[in-house]
């Protein structure tokens, strides 16, 4: 088998993935010609694909997110959310990702007068189906947007929706200007009712937004946390030689660190995939998870995220595994479900894969 091959047949879970990041240019030219939506630069999915790309591979942030302009404007009826939703679960099963968390902001889905209840219920309606058909797993994540005062809201609705699908509240959108500890009140809201919590933090901005996270709105995970990169002193071959206050709190504490290797450099957050921290935290043991950000704008898969992380951090399977149960282990969902996946999907998927390598060796 073919490292590739390996790759994509082991169970993966994927905790960082943006719904309206990751449609298919199908179905978006479909959804276009059924919403008379005319602003697309090609009905070529081929083409499309290839322009979300290049949009969003230009080393910033902004640019990066303009191509959710398009996205969002296709999903603002519950059809088309549902069908999104869905068609999602099946991409992950056919990548072998037996649990996803996925993320979206409501406040982006109202344009033909859906309620954030409508929006939310044919989300779930999407998930809830390709859960039956796929035999995926899946939690979902609310996002409030830190550009915007309504937060509370937003904490507000995932709250209705606790135990019913939704698993968590993240605050997403452009970190400049926009600090998390603005938000505090809906973060408070979110610890008051014992619920999750995840927070874009440290992408396109210091490490002081990842403090302000964990230490002002409680964070539980961090998206992204490039910039912890900051708080390690290394030496001149690149040796981790000493951490500061904030490297050494998410360490102890095991705060997860949802790290989006092909994203981080899409976006500028890293210059150069060799520059990532990931190989600098997983080696000194932060709890680190793999994950895709945006499947269409980054052109990525979970296997071809942990192929990245092979070719250039060396990785090898009981890597994968370790990082793979890293990432069950700091799912949004109860310990007992985790504990299911991990003993009763990931291990002895592993496993099974082991045989068979030993099985050709001979």
């Amino acid at each position: 088998m073919t490292t590739n091959e390996i790759i994509k047949t082991v169970p993966k879970v994927l905790l960082h993935d943006h719904l309206d990041g990751g449609l298919r240019t199908t179905t978006i030219i479909e959804l276009a010609k059924e919403l008379k939506y005319n602003k697309l630069p090609t009905t070529d999915p081929g083409e499309l694909a290839d322009w979300f790309h290049r949009g969003a591979n230009k080393g910033n942030l902004v640019e990066y997110l303009q191509g959710f302009e398009h996205t969002c404007a296709l999903m603002q009826t519950k059809e088309a959310l549902t069908r999104v939703a869905y068609e999602m679960m099946e991409d992950m099963k056919k990548d072998n990702v037996c649990y996803v968390e996925t993320r979206f902001a409501p406040v982006f889905h109202t344009q033909k007068g859906l309620w954030y209840d409508q929006i939310v219920q044919a989300v779930i309606d999407g998930l809830n189906k390709g859960k039956e058909d796929f035999g995926v797993g899946y939690g979902l994540i609310i996002c409030g947007m830190r550009n915007m005062k309504n937060t509370l809201e937003f904490a507000e609705l995932a709250l209705n929706w606790k135990n019913k699908g939704v698993v968590g509240f993240d605050l997403a959108g452009e970190e400049g200007g926009y600090p998390p500890k603005k938000h505090i009140e809906a973060f408070q809201t979110i610890q008051r009712a014992n619920f999750n919590i995840t927070i874009h933090a440290g992408e396109a901005f210091g490490k002081e937004s990842i403090w302000q996270a964990i230490q002002w709105c409680g964070a539980h995970r961090i998206g992204h946390g490039t910039r912890i990169l900051d708080d390690l002193v290394t030496d001149k071959d690149g040796n981790v030689i000493g951490m500061g206050d904030l490297a050494n709190y998410i360490l102890d504490k095991r705060i997860p660190i949802e790290i989006c290797l092909l994203s981080n450099v899409h976006t500028g957050a890293i210059d150069r995939i060799e520059n990532h921290p990931f190989a600098k935290l997983y080696k000194n043991k932060f709890r680190v998870t793999i994950n895709t950000d945006d499947r269409l704008m980054s052109d990525t898969t979970m296997t071809k995220e942990f192929l990245t992380a092979i070719e250039h951090f060396n990785l090898t399977l009981e890597d994968v595994e370790k990082i793979t149960i890293n990432s069950m282990k700091s799912a949004f969902i109860p310990y007992n479900d985790r504990i299911g996946y991990i003993y009763n999907v990931i291990k002895p998927g592993y496993q099974n894969i082991r045989e068979k390598l030993l099985s050709l060796k001979i």
